[in-house]
Protein backbone atom coordinates (compact mmCIF):
# COMPACT_ATOMS: atom_id res chain seq x y z
CA UNK A 1 0.00 0.00 0.00
CA UNK A 2 1.50 3.36 -0.69
CA UNK A 3 0.89 6.34 0.88
CA UNK A 4 0.73 10.49 -0.36
CA UNK A 5 3.45 12.32 0.62
CA UNK A 6 1.50 14.37 3.14
CA UNK A 7 0.47 10.89 5.04
CA UNK A 8 4.46 9.81 4.76
CA UNK A 9 5.45 12.91 6.34
CA UNK A 10 3.21 12.93 9.19
CA UNK A 11 4.53 9.30 9.81
CA UNK A 12 8.20 10.50 9.31
CA UNK A 13 7.46 13.69 11.74
CA UNK A 14 6.44 11.05 14.49
CA UNK A 15 9.90 9.84 14.58
CA UNK A 16 11.84 12.80 14.84
CA UNK A 17 12.53 12.84 10.88
CA UNK A 18 12.01 17.05 10.05
CA UNK A 19 10.32 17.66 7.18
CA UNK A 20 8.88 20.92 6.10
CA UNK A 21 5.61 22.72 7.58
CA UNK A 22 2.91 22.02 5.78
CA UNK A 23 -0.64 20.80 5.79
CA UNK A 24 -2.72 19.35 2.92
CA UNK A 25 -6.21 20.88 1.38
CA UNK A 26 -8.86 19.92 -0.43
CA UNK A 27 -10.08 23.21 -1.90
CA UNK A 28 -8.39 26.42 -2.84
CA UNK A 29 -9.98 27.99 -0.03
CA UNK A 30 -8.69 25.61 2.45
CA UNK A 31 -5.40 25.82 0.97
CA UNK A 32 -5.14 29.76 1.72
CA UNK A 33 -5.94 28.62 4.43
CA UNK A 34 -3.08 26.88 5.15
CA UNK A 35 -0.70 28.94 3.69
CA UNK A 36 -1.61 31.91 5.79
CA UNK A 37 -1.34 30.12 8.98
CA UNK A 38 2.22 28.59 7.85
CA UNK A 39 3.11 32.57 7.07
CA UNK A 40 5.87 34.00 4.94
CA UNK A 41 6.28 35.12 1.19
CA UNK A 42 5.74 31.87 -0.86
CA UNK A 43 5.23 28.62 -0.57
CA UNK A 44 4.81 24.68 -2.64
CA UNK A 45 1.66 23.83 -3.74
CA UNK A 46 1.95 20.03 -4.50
CA UNK A 47 -0.39 17.47 -6.16
CA UNK A 48 -1.01 14.37 -4.07
CA UNK A 49 -0.85 11.11 -6.63
CA UNK A 50 1.07 8.01 -6.21
CA UNK A 51 3.14 8.51 -8.54
CA UNK A 52 7.12 10.02 -9.45
CA UNK A 53 7.62 12.87 -11.76
CA UNK A 54 5.41 15.32 -10.94
CA UNK A 55 7.09 18.24 -10.85
CA UNK A 56 8.42 17.53 -14.52
CA UNK A 57 4.52 17.93 -15.38
CA UNK A 58 3.29 20.73 -13.19
CA UNK A 59 1.99 18.97 -10.39
CA UNK A 60 4.80 20.75 -8.08
CA UNK A 61 4.34 24.95 -8.60
CA UNK A 62 5.64 27.84 -6.14
CA UNK A 63 3.12 30.61 -4.92
CA UNK A 64 4.14 33.88 -4.55
CA UNK A 65 0.90 34.86 -2.93
CA UNK A 66 -2.36 33.84 -1.11
CA UNK A 67 -4.27 34.49 -4.32
CA UNK A 68 -1.70 32.59 -6.13
CA UNK A 69 -1.53 29.20 -3.71
CA UNK A 70 -5.69 29.45 -4.33
CA UNK A 71 -5.67 29.71 -8.07
CA UNK A 72 -2.90 27.20 -8.41
CA UNK A 73 -4.88 24.39 -6.00
CA UNK A 74 -7.87 25.36 -7.98
CA UNK A 75 -6.08 24.15 -11.44
CA UNK A 76 -4.92 20.78 -9.88
CA UNK A 77 -7.52 19.88 -7.64
CA UNK A 78 -10.35 17.51 -10.09
CA UNK A 79 -8.10 16.62 -12.43
CA UNK A 80 -5.79 14.25 -13.58
CA UNK A 81 -2.78 14.66 -13.79
CA UNK A 82 0.00 12.30 -16.10
CA UNK A 83 3.45 11.92 -15.52
CA UNK A 84 5.64 8.95 -16.76
CA UNK A 85 4.88 6.48 -13.91
CA UNK A 86 0.86 6.75 -14.39
CA UNK A 87 -0.94 5.14 -17.35
CA UNK A 88 -2.50 7.38 -20.14
CA UNK A 89 -5.00 8.20 -18.29
CA UNK A 90 -3.25 9.58 -15.12
CA UNK A 91 -4.23 9.90 -11.65
CA UNK A 92 -6.88 12.13 -9.84
CA UNK A 93 -6.06 14.81 -7.94
CA UNK A 94 -8.37 15.09 -4.85
CA UNK A 95 -5.82 17.05 -2.25
CA UNK A 96 -2.80 19.61 -2.31
CA UNK A 97 0.20 19.81 0.18
CA UNK A 98 0.84 23.31 0.57
CA UNK A 99 3.98 23.98 2.40
CA UNK A 100 6.30 26.34 3.48
CA UNK A 101 9.37 27.09 0.54
CA UNK A 102 12.87 25.62 1.91
CA UNK A 103 15.83 27.41 0.53
CA UNK A 104 18.22 24.11 -1.35
CA UNK A 105 21.44 24.31 -0.62
CA UNK A 106 22.30 20.57 -1.86
CA UNK A 107 20.33 17.66 -3.09
CA UNK A 108 20.63 13.77 -1.55
CA UNK A 109 18.67 10.75 -2.59
CA UNK A 110 18.21 8.57 0.71
CA UNK A 111 16.03 5.18 0.78
CA UNK A 112 15.97 1.72 2.79
CA UNK A 113 14.72 -1.34 0.74
CA UNK A 114 14.21 -5.25 1.61
CA UNK A 115 17.09 -6.90 0.56
CA UNK A 116 15.58 -10.67 0.12
CA UNK A 117 18.80 -12.65 -0.91
CA UNK A 118 21.02 -10.90 2.24
CA UNK A 119 17.78 -10.34 3.92
CA UNK A 120 18.51 -7.47 5.63
CA UNK A 121 17.58 -3.45 4.85
CA UNK A 122 19.12 -1.61 2.72
CA UNK A 123 20.18 2.04 2.41
CA UNK A 124 20.58 3.06 -0.90
CA UNK A 125 22.30 6.70 -0.72
CA UNK A 126 23.42 8.99 -3.41
CA UNK A 127 24.57 12.52 -3.55
CA UNK A 128 22.46 13.09 -6.96
CA UNK A 129 19.29 13.34 -5.37
CA UNK A 130 16.25 15.10 -7.29
CA UNK A 131 16.76 12.48 -9.98
CA UNK A 132 15.55 9.38 -11.06
CA UNK A 133 17.64 6.58 -8.36
CA UNK A 134 17.78 4.19 -12.36
CA UNK A 135 18.87 7.16 -14.68
CA UNK A 136 21.89 7.50 -11.55
CA UNK A 137 22.22 3.93 -11.34
CA UNK A 138 22.88 3.67 -15.44
CA UNK A 139 24.70 6.43 -16.10
CA UNK A 140 27.01 7.01 -12.81
CA UNK A 141 26.80 4.28 -10.72
CA UNK A 142 29.83 5.24 -8.54
CA UNK A 143 27.75 7.76 -7.07
CA UNK A 144 25.09 5.11 -4.95
CA UNK A 145 26.45 4.12 -1.64
CA UNK A 146 25.06 1.00 -0.35
CA UNK A 147 24.96 -0.31 3.21
CA UNK A 148 23.17 -3.51 4.73
CA UNK A 149 21.66 -3.56 7.98
CA UNK A 150 22.18 -6.39 10.16
CA UNK A 151 19.12 -7.01 11.95
CA UNK A 152 20.77 -8.46 15.00
CA UNK A 153 22.81 -5.43 15.26
CA UNK A 154 20.77 -2.13 13.75
CA UNK A 155 22.02 0.41 12.59
CA UNK A 156 25.63 1.04 13.28
CA UNK A 157 27.18 4.26 13.62
CA UNK A 158 30.45 3.90 10.94
CA UNK A 159 27.53 3.04 8.69
CA UNK A 160 25.95 6.63 9.34
CA UNK A 161 29.40 7.85 8.54
CA UNK A 162 29.91 6.47 5.40
CA UNK A 163 26.82 7.72 4.34
CA UNK A 164 27.39 11.09 5.75
CA UNK A 165 30.81 11.25 3.85
CA UNK A 166 29.69 10.40 0.24
CA UNK A 167 27.04 13.22 0.98
CA UNK A 168 30.13 15.24 1.40
CA UNK A 169 28.21 16.56 5.39
CA UNK A 170 30.28 17.91 8.28
CA UNK A 171 30.31 16.47 11.40
CA UNK A 172 27.41 17.98 12.70
CA UNK A 173 25.26 17.70 9.78
CA UNK A 174 26.76 13.76 10.08
CA UNK A 175 25.15 13.84 13.68
CA UNK A 176 21.84 14.90 12.48
CA UNK A 177 21.84 12.15 9.65
CA UNK A 178 22.28 9.70 12.75
CA UNK A 179 18.92 11.18 13.55
CA UNK A 180 17.67 10.93 10.34
CA UNK A 181 18.47 7.35 9.63
CA UNK A 182 17.66 6.06 13.24
CA UNK A 183 14.12 7.57 12.86
CA UNK A 184 13.89 6.04 9.02
CA UNK A 185 15.26 2.50 10.83
CA UNK A 186 12.97 2.26 13.49
CA UNK A 187 9.91 3.44 11.23
CA UNK A 188 10.95 0.83 8.21
CA UNK A 189 10.92 -1.91 11.15
CA UNK A 190 7.88 -0.68 12.83
CA UNK A 191 5.84 -0.01 10.47
CA UNK A 192 6.60 -3.33 8.20
CA UNK A 193 7.76 -0.54 5.20
CA UNK A 194 8.74 -2.83 2.14
CA UNK A 195 10.40 0.85 0.77
CA UNK A 196 11.07 3.95 2.27
CA UNK A 197 12.14 7.09 -0.06
CA UNK A 198 13.57 10.26 0.40
CA UNK A 199 14.07 12.36 -2.82
CA UNK A 200 15.50 14.75 -2.40
CA UNK A 201 16.69 14.72 1.18
CA UNK A 202 18.37 18.01 1.39
CA UNK A 203 21.12 20.51 3.05
CA UNK A 204 19.36 23.88 3.31
CA UNK A 205 21.18 26.88 3.00
CA UNK A 206 21.51 27.06 6.89
CA UNK A 207 23.26 23.71 6.47
CA UNK A 208 20.18 21.61 8.30
CA UNK A 209 18.49 18.69 7.01
CA UNK A 210 15.56 18.01 5.86
CA UNK A 211 13.22 15.75 3.66
CA UNK A 212 12.06 17.64 0.89
CA UNK A 213 9.85 14.53 -0.58
CA UNK A 214 9.02 11.29 0.64
CA UNK A 215 7.33 7.91 -0.54
CA UNK A 216 6.04 5.11 1.66
CA UNK A 217 5.37 2.10 0.71
CA UNK A 218 3.80 -0.82 3.35
CA UNK A 219 3.93 -4.76 2.93
CA UNK A 220 0.27 -5.32 2.46
CA UNK A 221 0.69 -8.67 4.10
CA UNK A 222 1.12 -6.41 7.36
CA UNK A 223 -1.73 -4.14 7.05
CA UNK A 224 -3.81 -5.94 10.09
CA UNK A 225 -1.19 -4.71 12.58
CA UNK A 226 -1.61 -1.46 11.17
CA UNK A 227 -4.90 0.12 11.15
CA UNK A 228 -3.79 3.13 11.36
CA UNK A 229 -1.95 3.01 8.34
CA UNK A 230 -4.66 1.13 6.42
CA UNK A 231 -7.22 3.09 7.23
CA UNK A 232 -5.15 6.20 5.16
CA UNK A 233 -5.36 4.13 2.01
CA UNK A 234 -6.61 6.25 -0.88
CA UNK A 235 -8.37 3.63 -3.09
CA UNK A 236 -9.43 6.75 -6.28
CA UNK A 237 -4.96 6.25 -6.73
CA UNK A 238 -5.93 2.41 -7.78
CA UNK A 239 -7.26 0.85 -10.35
CA UNK A 240 -10.88 0.10 -10.13
CA UNK A 241 -10.39 -3.38 -11.56
CA UNK A 242 -7.02 -4.47 -9.03
CA UNK A 243 -9.44 -3.11 -5.68
CA UNK A 244 -12.05 -5.43 -6.67
CA UNK A 245 -9.82 -8.36 -7.55
CA UNK A 246 -8.56 -7.55 -3.67
CA UNK A 247 -12.29 -8.03 -2.26
CA UNK A 248 -12.49 -11.78 -3.76
CA UNK A 249 -8.38 -12.42 -2.86
CA UNK A 250 -7.54 -12.56 -6.01
CA UNK A 251 -4.23 -10.85 -7.48
CA UNK A 252 -4.94 -8.76 -10.62
CA UNK A 253 -2.56 -6.35 -12.22
CA UNK A 254 -3.85 -4.15 -15.26
CA UNK A 255 -2.08 -4.19 -18.55
CA UNK A 256 -2.51 -3.03 -22.48
CA UNK A 257 -3.07 -6.00 -24.38
CA UNK A 258 -5.79 -7.90 -25.39
CA UNK A 259 -5.33 -11.35 -24.20
CA UNK A 260 -6.52 -11.87 -20.99
CA UNK A 261 -4.89 -13.97 -18.76
CA UNK A 262 -6.86 -16.51 -15.46
CA UNK A 263 -4.00 -18.94 -14.33
CA UNK A 264 -3.39 -20.39 -10.98
CA UNK A 265 0.15 -19.74 -9.22
CA UNK A 266 2.52 -16.69 -10.18
CA UNK A 267 5.39 -18.11 -11.65
CA UNK A 268 2.79 -20.03 -13.67
CA UNK A 269 1.15 -16.70 -14.59
CA UNK A 270 3.99 -15.22 -15.26
CA UNK A 271 5.64 -17.97 -17.90
CA UNK A 272 2.27 -17.83 -19.36
CA UNK A 273 2.78 -14.11 -20.54
CA UNK A 274 6.16 -14.81 -21.20
CA UNK A 275 5.06 -16.97 -23.26
CA UNK A 276 1.90 -14.82 -25.27
CA UNK A 277 4.98 -12.16 -25.64
CA UNK A 278 7.40 -14.92 -27.37
CA UNK A 279 4.19 -15.67 -29.79
CA UNK A 280 4.38 -11.90 -30.78
CA UNK A 281 0.58 -11.19 -29.00
CA UNK A 282 0.18 -9.05 -25.24
CA UNK A 283 -1.41 -10.11 -22.42
CA UNK A 284 -3.88 -7.56 -20.80
CA UNK A 285 -3.72 -8.48 -17.66
CA UNK A 286 -1.70 -10.59 -14.78
CA UNK A 287 -4.28 -12.58 -13.28
CA UNK A 288 -3.64 -15.08 -10.13
CA UNK A 289 -6.55 -17.02 -9.11
CA UNK A 290 -4.55 -18.81 -6.23
CA UNK A 291 -3.93 -22.59 -5.97
CA UNK A 292 -7.08 -23.88 -4.73
CA UNK A 293 -9.45 -21.78 -6.38
CA UNK A 294 -13.04 -22.14 -6.98
CA UNK A 295 -15.99 -22.33 -9.06
CA UNK A 296 -16.69 -18.40 -7.43
CA UNK A 297 -13.20 -17.13 -7.93
CA UNK A 298 -13.38 -18.07 -10.97
CA UNK A 299 -16.98 -16.75 -11.98
CA UNK A 300 -15.72 -13.26 -10.38
CA UNK A 301 -12.13 -13.46 -12.53
CA UNK A 302 -14.39 -13.64 -15.73
CA UNK A 303 -16.33 -10.84 -14.50
CA UNK A 304 -13.15 -8.88 -14.27
CA UNK A 305 -11.48 -9.82 -17.22
CA UNK A 306 -14.83 -8.98 -18.98
CA UNK A 307 -14.73 -5.66 -18.05
CA UNK A 308 -11.57 -4.83 -20.31
CA UNK A 309 -13.25 -3.67 -23.37
CA UNK A 310 -9.68 -4.19 -25.36
CA UNK A 311 -9.59 -8.24 -24.10
CA UNK A 312 -10.42 -10.04 -27.69
CA UNK A 313 -9.69 -13.80 -26.24
CA UNK A 314 -9.35 -15.56 -23.12
CA UNK A 315 -6.70 -18.06 -21.78
CA UNK A 316 -6.91 -19.89 -18.81
CA UNK A 317 -3.85 -22.18 -17.91
CA UNK A 318 -4.97 -24.34 -14.90
CA UNK A 319 -2.42 -26.70 -13.06
CA UNK A 320 -4.94 -28.90 -11.32
CA UNK A 321 -2.81 -30.03 -8.37
CA UNK A 322 -4.48 -29.34 -5.06
CA UNK A 323 -7.83 -29.24 -7.10
CA UNK A 324 -8.86 -31.53 -9.69
CA UNK A 325 -8.82 -30.95 -12.93
CA UNK A 326 -12.70 -32.21 -13.60
CA UNK A 327 -13.62 -29.25 -10.75
CA UNK A 328 -11.47 -27.02 -12.36
CA UNK A 329 -13.49 -27.63 -15.70
CA UNK A 330 -16.65 -27.43 -13.81
CA UNK A 331 -15.90 -24.18 -12.33
CA UNK A 332 -15.17 -22.61 -15.79
CA UNK A 333 -18.48 -23.33 -17.49
CA UNK A 334 -20.43 -22.91 -14.35
CA UNK A 335 -18.53 -18.77 -15.07
CA UNK A 336 -18.87 -18.59 -18.43
CA UNK A 337 -22.72 -19.36 -18.42
CA UNK A 338 -23.13 -17.26 -15.45
CA UNK A 339 -21.09 -14.13 -16.16
CA UNK A 340 -22.01 -14.46 -20.11
CA UNK A 341 -18.73 -14.76 -21.85
CA UNK A 342 -19.01 -13.72 -25.70
CA UNK A 343 -15.58 -14.03 -26.78
CA UNK A 344 -13.25 -17.37 -27.31
CA UNK A 345 -11.49 -18.48 -24.49
CA UNK A 346 -8.77 -20.94 -24.57
CA UNK A 347 -8.24 -23.84 -21.74
CA UNK A 348 -5.04 -25.29 -20.98
CA UNK A 349 -5.35 -27.68 -17.74
CA UNK A 350 -2.47 -29.78 -16.39
CA UNK A 351 -3.15 -31.98 -13.62
CA UNK A 352 -5.08 -34.74 -11.72
CA UNK A 353 -8.12 -36.24 -13.80
CA UNK A 354 -6.79 -33.93 -16.96
CA UNK A 355 -8.78 -35.74 -19.42
CA UNK A 356 -11.67 -36.04 -17.75
CA UNK A 357 -11.62 -31.84 -17.45
CA UNK A 358 -11.22 -31.77 -21.13
CA UNK A 359 -14.07 -34.01 -21.77
CA UNK A 360 -16.15 -31.58 -19.91
CA UNK A 361 -15.01 -28.71 -21.73
CA UNK A 362 -15.26 -30.29 -24.94
CA UNK A 363 -19.13 -31.55 -24.16
CA UNK A 364 -20.16 -28.18 -22.71
CA UNK A 365 -21.33 -26.28 -25.73
CA UNK A 366 -19.62 -23.60 -25.08
CA UNK A 367 -16.96 -21.58 -27.40
CA UNK A 368 -14.25 -22.87 -24.95
CA UNK A 369 -11.25 -24.34 -26.94
CA UNK A 370 -9.39 -26.88 -24.68
CA UNK A 371 -5.57 -27.88 -25.75
CA UNK A 372 -2.62 -29.69 -24.44
CA UNK A 373 0.47 -27.36 -24.41
CA UNK A 374 0.73 -24.21 -23.07
CA UNK A 375 2.55 -23.03 -26.39
CA UNK A 376 -0.32 -24.25 -28.62
CA UNK A 377 -2.54 -22.76 -25.92
CA UNK A 378 -0.58 -18.94 -26.46
CA UNK A 379 -0.91 -19.73 -29.93
CA UNK A 380 -4.58 -20.21 -30.23
CA UNK A 381 -5.42 -16.95 -28.42
CA UNK A 382 -3.53 -14.68 -30.29
CA UNK A 383 -5.37 -16.26 -33.11
CA UNK A 384 -8.88 -15.85 -32.17
CA UNK A 385 -7.42 -12.16 -31.11
CA UNK A 386 -6.87 -10.97 -34.35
Amino acid sequence: MNLHEYQAKAVLRSYGVPVPDGSPANSAKAAREVAKSLGGKSWMVKAQVHAGGRGKVGGVKRATSLDQVSELAKAMLGTRLVTNQTTAAGQPVNTVLVEATTEIGDEFYLSMLVDRSRRQVAIMASAAGGMNIEEVAAKEPDKIVMEYIDPAAGLQPYQVRRVGFAFGLNSVQIKQLGTVLGGLFKMFMEKDLSLLELNPLVRTQSGDLLALDAKINIDDNALYRHPDLAAQNDTSQEDEKEIRAKQFDLNYITLDGNIACMVNGAGLAMGTMDLIKLAGGEPANFLDVGGSTDAEKVAEAFKLIVSDEKVKAILVNIFGGIVRCDLIAEGIIKAVKEVGVSIPVVVRLEGTNVERGRELLDKSGLDLIAVESLSQAAEKAIQLAG
